[in-house]
């Protein structure tokens, strides 16, 4: 495609779209638990930011910058976050021979129609001046020996424009670098190991604050007039993911209870190729292995990817992933195989992390084959916010992999996640502490009680043992490939678990997990049912092609039953770049 060519393409796609007149049950109370918020200790910031990965950690420098006080709220360290694992790099625009215009081209091609061209160009041309921003933060990337930064290529990218470090250490040297400059910022107060349980808000639903739960078991609240939503994905709820075990969709699942538009939940991207070993925790095997020359082959040595698509393991991930898992059925077999015995450089010193965790299992990557197969790794979709991070409810901000920003459409292009963060976390930022300083206070709100603990029900649950159905349902009926009968059946689990889950009173991290867990579950299925198509990361077997009148939006809204709990989502088909007024 050349330059520039897929913005017009884009803008010509901009249509009127069919209304969807669709409603879905979904049962939800406002709160995980009972509480009493004059019993309460609590804090008082200008500014809350939920999640110390790349987009909460910039999203809180922004509003330190911008003057105020600001918390960050950190379910586990500073340190743990799927920013911390991502190994491919960050895409920007820097190197000779390529442009803006080609890489807002590639991101809208892979997006297959729903990537919002205005929102991409942004973050595009925030590219160059954020890996300086890095830089001056003291990150040290990957350079070529005349001191160039080394550029690598990966799937859906038209050129070499992939910033890395270590090889495939890039998110661990960025989030090392952001943690240094929150942790020295003091206007920044860092609260990790608190587990953020539910938003509160006034009764005019203005979101006002967090209920939280300290490392030792002790509630406490964070008041703020803006709080910032930046808590990271939900892999978890799938068998197979590269997510770390903190993603459980909690940041969505607030969101939803509060009331917040969610958009295209139903767009859950699978990465190819997951380190596979039976027992053991799935291991990304990152995608810059097969941009330096790596090929998958099945059990019998056959190369299989040219058959699929004409850039061969350097396609969409979309693609790889439904080619893999065909190849699997194919061959009977649990996986297939990375191959880099071809790789014109020495393997272990261009991959020292993966070549590592692989040596553990007496793998060598310089001439052994790598057993792969593909696992949850992004979420696409997430809540609806506007360019600057607003979501539909007053005081409430999203931003990075829990939102959806407009930017990655039906499938994610790799290494445009760390761009998003730093760009869209800034912005979102820098927004949220000026819509404080515009007058919006807390003095005379009053934080209401809620509720009455609930009573003990005839039966005990095992939470361990439900999440894991929950994962395996997910894996089995709402990962690469989905069929209608698979998608009803998990929607009537879902709907029976969380009824179950929902009689409980759920006292501990590991409960509300699961309930936010199943929660975010259902809209996704609730989505994935209602998308009659397949496009991007979503694919049917009923419907294997796109369909014109899908070259939408899927937004679902929260319908409260007075002031209780939802009863229903609303489902709403919107055009691709129509405008969004927060209220």
């Amino acid at each position: 495609m050349a330059p520039g060519q897929g913005l017009a393409a884009h803008t010509m796609r901009r249509t009127p779209t069919p209304p969807l007149d669709l409603h879905a049950d979904f049962d939800l109370d406002r709160h995980l638990v009972s509480f009493d918020l004059r019993q309460i200790p609590h804090y008082r910031f200008d500014v809350v930011v939920l999640g110390g990965g790349a987009a909460g950690s910039m999203a809180a420098l922004a509003a330190a910058d911008a003057g105020g006080s600001v918390a960050l709220i950190a379910k586990a360290g500073l340190g743990e976050s799927n920013t911390n694992y991502a190994q491919g790099g960050m895409a920007a625009v820097l190197g000779a021979g390529d442009s803006l215009d080609s890489h807002v081209a590639d991101t809208l091609a892979v997006g297959c129609g729903l990537a919002d061209v205005e929102i991409v160009t942004r973050v595009v041309q925030g590219g160059a001046a954020a890996i300086e921003r890095l830089v001056g933060m003291g990150a040290e990337f990957d350079r070529q020996s005349d001191g160039a930064l080394d550029l690598s290529k990966e799937g859906g990218h038209s050129h070499h424009r992939v910033v890395h470090a270590r090889g495939d250490s890039t998110g661990r040297e960025i989030q090392g670098c952001l943690r240094e400059a929150v942790e020295s910022n003091p206007d920044i107060s860092s609260f990790p190991q608190v587990f953020a349980v539910d938003l509160l808000s006034d009764p005019d639903e203005r979101i006002i604050g967090v209920l939280c739960r300290t490392a030792r078991g002790e509630p406490v609240t964070f008041a703020a007039a803006q709080v910032v939503l930046a808590t990271g994905g939900a892999g978890q709820i799938f068998r197979e993911t590269t997510n770390p075990v903190i993603a459980t969709a909690d940041g969505v699942a607030m969101a939803l209870r509060a009331g917040a538009a969610v958009r295209d939940l139903e767009f859950v991207q699978y990465h190819p190729t997951c380190l596979y070993i039976a027992g053991a925790a799935r291991v990304l095997i990152s995608e810059i292995v097969r941009g330096a020359g790596g090929v998958l082959r099945d059990r019998h040595g056959e190369r299989f990817m040219p058959d699929h698509h004409p850039a061969a393991e350097l396609a969409p991930r979309d693609v790889v992933s439904r080619a893999v898992l065909q190849r699997m059925v194919a061959t009977a077999d649990t996986s297939v195989y990375l191959d880099l015995s071809d790789l014109d450089r020495d393997p272990h010193r261009a991959f020292p992390g993966i070549s590592r965790i692989c040596h553990f299992f007496g793998i060598d990557i310089g001439k052994d084959l790598i057993p792969v197969r593909p696992g949850c790794h992004y979420q696409v979709g997430g809540i609806l916010v506007d360019p600057d991070g607003r979501t539909s409810i007053p005081g409430l901000w999203a931003v990075g992999e829990c939102a959806s920003s407009g930017l990655h459409g039906a499938n994610r292009m790799g290494s445009n996640s760390l761009l998003e963060a730093m760009v869209l976390g800034e912005a979102t930022g820098r927004a949220a502490m000026a819509a404080n300083s515009a007058g919006v206070r807390l003095e005379g709100t009053v934080l209401h009680s809620h509720g009455q603990p609930k009573p003990t029900p005839p039966a005990e649950i095992n939470i361990v043992d439900l999440t894991y159905s929950l994962k395996s349902l997910m894996a089995r009926q709402l990962g690469v490939q989905r069929s209608p009968g698979g998608m009803r059946d998990a929607l009537d689990k879902l709907a029976f678990w969380r009824r179950a889950v929902g009689a409980l009173t759920l006292a501990e991290p590991r409960g509300w997990e699961l309930a936010n867990m199943l929660a975010v579950a259902h809209a996704v299925a609730v989505g994935a049912l209602a998308r009659d198509e397949s496009r991007g990361v979503h694919h049917r077997g009923d419907f294997p092609e796109p369909r014109a009148e899908w070259l939408a939006h899927l937004v679902q809204i929260p319908v409260r039953e007075g002031d209780g709990p939802i009863r229903s989502l609303r489902l709403e088909r919107t055009p691709v770049g129509s405008a969004f007024a927060p209220q």
